[in-house]
């Protein structure tokens, strides 16, 4: 998605994102990472899934990961997900979540564009993808950077 927002100046506060996704988590089995991209992505949904790869997210155990992509420099982000949440969440779970971020992307808060995005995707998932029992955490909290 293309987000016109006045600067690309990256300015995101770590700990705050990771304390969401956390939080998120604690009510899901779903997974949900960020990377974050200094450099401009030409084709966010592409890079996206590149990252997605990289870090491994296709091998949860329920294969409901849940990656957000944030590329400053080219005023781009993409949300990108693993095969059953495409198939229990649809279409609009993708919306919603871009919904939910780009007003605070557009005015160049990108933490909180990233929670908001993180709590909305922990809303879903959390009703395609209860947290059960034996639960653990499968993949890191913490953003990334675009390799």
């Amino acid at each position: 998605m293309n987000i016109p927002f006045k600067t690309p100046v990256l300015k995101i506060d770590h700990a705050r994102v990771e304390a969401a996704i956390a939080a998120a988590e604690r009510r899901t089995s779903g997974e949900i990472r960020v990377v974050v991209s200094s450099r401009a992505a030409a084709d966010p949904v592409a890079e996206a899934a590149r990252q997605f790869g990289r870090l491994g997210m296709a091998r949860t155990a329920a294969r409901n990961g849940v990656l957000i992509f944030l590329a400053p420099r080219s005023r781009t982000f993409a949300v990108i997900g693993d095969a059953a949440v495409h198939a229990r969440c649809g279409e609009g779970f993708w919306r919603e979540l871009a919904t939910a971020m780009e007003k605070e992307f557009r005015a160049g808060d990108f933490t909180a564009g990233l929670v908001s995005g993180i709590a909305r995707a922990g809303d879903l998932l959390a009703t395609h993808f209860p947290r059960t029992g034996d639960d653990r955490n499968e993949l890191p909290d913490k953003v990334e950077r675009a390799e």
